[in-house]
């Protein structure tokens, strides 16, 4: 879809709106009309029974019991004999950015009755700037369902990448198909508003949202938070969390996807007795793995209905609200005459199993079979070229020295408390030949965060405790927030062929062992996307896990561990390539914790 057509925008025409009317009247024939349904109507919370929906276009024209007098020669009947009729589905936060292409994607979660997508962009930015958002952006265009984006906010631990130029804002708020601007974690906001305020303003002025990420945040930090105009949260992880949030008038996405599925504790919010027409269901990104095995939006939809939420209930979560949200509900997010026509069939309210799906006004999916196929998008020479280290690495380059004669000196150490959360702790560690090592304590490896794009190959080294890593090195160009490749290691050497794999690559996820690399995946794409089919994908990833378990990390996913390591969002202590970040206070620290911050 060209959101930048007047036909195709998100806005109909006078020629749609005349053509819709003669068609309603009867003056003209659809073009495609379904009858005998039951529809759910988001709007009223009901289920009418032998209900029939005319198209014209890409538009509904006539909702009705009898809808005849639309009915021509020419026109397509589909009768679903007592099927239920929902509205598309509409998943308001993910990142499309990230794996897999946005056309081998859409090929599987169209399938399951997603008609809509929203999503961040803070993935490009950091690497690719402008030019590489727009061409992302491109992507989104021309493809069998509607893709939309946020302007990426750009809250990152790395001040070199950290936040986003008020004219840049400016240029892609007025863009139609920017509904609003990504996350904007809140202690980043807190700590730096200068640099995110201005930039609210403008998003607000266009009457455009504020996405919100105020995990942790509680009483007066949250009413703060929510006072800069943050007008959704996709963190609550309980219903307590939740119900705080939706009582300060935010709506809140309740996250069922790879990073998190917070769903089953946020259900107990149904039982409270309140108005639920601010809860939305989302993602936040979905891994190709879970992508092939649970669906896309038919999947946390079927949750909530499985974990008690009425059937109605839960199909306004992926629809009406999130429409209403992003102030889309004029032409998505439900069933009525000049609302675009997105429409699943499903064999009854309770089972989330599209049958057909119809985006705007045309079948795209019968019984799981494509019958529109996503365009395949052309990147830029610059958008496959964002790996530009200047030259190869050693191990050399991975070494942390001490420039004095001290025996030992006491380090700043990320310590793993789980899978994705880290804390500091400061540990005296023995100087041998002038160098602090791993070798005496085999609870510690290095990391190191190296850039790759703003000043390609600084690199800043520490030492992380939790890993579990036992041998070898393990490197990955996606690394979160930053323009940064994140490598773990306990040999230098490995450390820098992982670097090195990686720059010949473009961009992808490198494990090696004893000077050999014995597993990897190509990210070409901005470095973080790869171009393969999705099950392949999948399949590397997989391969990934399995390698690096034998090298003994046993996170249940350890790629999001490694990449998580730089980001702003998690608790507490991470890494970019100017030195240690504490996330309480957004200070710059050295590794030496005898030395002075940075910043």
């Amino acid at each position: 879809m060209d959101m930048h057509s007047k036909k195709s925008g998100l806005y109909l025409t006078a020629r749609e709106m005349e053509s819709l009317s003669q068609v309603a009247l009867g003056r003209k024939k659809a073009d495609l009309v379904v009858i005998n349904a039951r529809l759910m109507n988001v709007y009223t919370g009901e289920i009418l029974d032998n209900h029939c929906v005319s198209i014209k276009g890409r538009c509904i024209a006539l909702v009705g019991p009898d809808v005849s007098s639309t009915i021509g020669r020419n026109t397509e009947v589909i009768d679903v004999r007592g099927k239920t009729l929902i509205p598309g589905l509409i998943d308001g936060h993910t990142h499309l950015a990230l794996w897999s292409t946005v056309h081998e994607f859409l090929k599987h979660a169209m399938k399951g009755g997603t008609t809509t997508i929203i999503t961040e962009l803070l993935e490009i930015f950091p690497v690719a700037g402008y030019e590489g958002v727009i061409d992302f952006l491109e992507s989104l265009k021309n493809q069998p369902i509607k893709l939309l984006a946020t302007a990426p906010a750009m809250a990152s631990i790395s001040q070199t990448v950290a936040g986003v130029p008020p004219e840049i804002i400016q240029e892609l708020i007025d863009r139609e198909d920017i509904v609003g601007l990504g996350e904007s974690y809140w202690q980043s906001v807190f700590q730096a508003p200068e640099r995110f305020l201005p930039n609210f303003e403008t998003v607000l002025r266009k009457g455009k949202a504020l996405e919100g990420h105020s995990a942790g945040a509680r009483g007066d930090k949250l009413s703060s938070y929510a006072a800069m105009g943050v007008s959704s949260c996709h963190e609550p992880i309980t219903a307590e969390e939740t119900l705080e949030r939706l009582r300060l008038g935010m709506y809140v996405m309740a996250r069922e996807g790879s990073i998190r599925r917070d769903l089953k504790t946020i259900s107990k919010i149904k039982d409270q007795g309140i108005n639920l027409r601010r809860l939305i269901l989302a993602t936040d990104g979905i891994s190709p793995a879970d992508l092939l095995e649970t669906g896309y939006m038919e999947y946390p939809v079927q949750k909530a209905i499985d974990y008690g939420f009425d059937p109605v209930t839960a199909v306004q979560m992926a629809t009406l609200n999130v429409a209403e949200h992003f102030g889309l509900d004029h032409v998505i997010g439900g069933i009525a005459p000049g609302k675009i026509a997105d429409m699943v069939i499903i064999p009854d309210p309770k089972t989330i199993r599209a049958e057909y799906v119809i985006s705007n006004g045309s079948v795209i999916v019968q019984n799981s079979r494509l019958s529109a196929v996503p365009r395949h998008h052309y990147y830029s020479r610059e958008s496959l070229n964002t790996v530009n280290l200047p030259e190869k690495l050693d191990a050399d380059d991975f070494k942390i020295r001490v420039n004095n004669d001290q025996r030992s000196k006491k380090v700043r150490i990320i310590d793993m408390v789980t899978d994705l959360v880290t804390r500091e702790i400061i540990k005296e560690i023995p100087v041998i030949k002038g160098e602090i090592t791993c070798d005496k304590d085999k609870k510690l490896a290095k990391i190191a965060a190296v850039d790759r794009t703003h000043e390609p190959g600084r690199i800043f080294t520490g030492l992380i405790k939790g890993f579990k890593l036992k041998s070898g090195a393990m490197a990955c160009s996606a690394a979160w927030d930053t323009s940064c490749i994140i490598v773990v290691g306990v040999n230098e050497s490995d450390m820098a062929l992982a670097v090195n794999r990686i720059r010949k690559l473009k961009g992808g996820i490198v494990i090696c062992e004893n000077n050999e690399i014995i597993g990897e995946l190509a990210l070409p794409v901005f470095g973080i996307i790869s171009e393969l089919p999705v099950e392949d994908i999948a399949g590397h990833m997989e391969k990934i896990k399995t390698t690096i378990g034998k090298l003994g990390v046993d996170f249940p996913d350890p790629i999001l561990s490694l990449i998580t390591l730089t980001g702003a969002s998690i608790p507490y202590l991470r890494i970019c390539e100017e030195g240690l970040v504490n996330l309480k206070d957004g200070k710059t620290l050295q590794l030496f914790s005898d030395e002075k911050e940075i910043g």
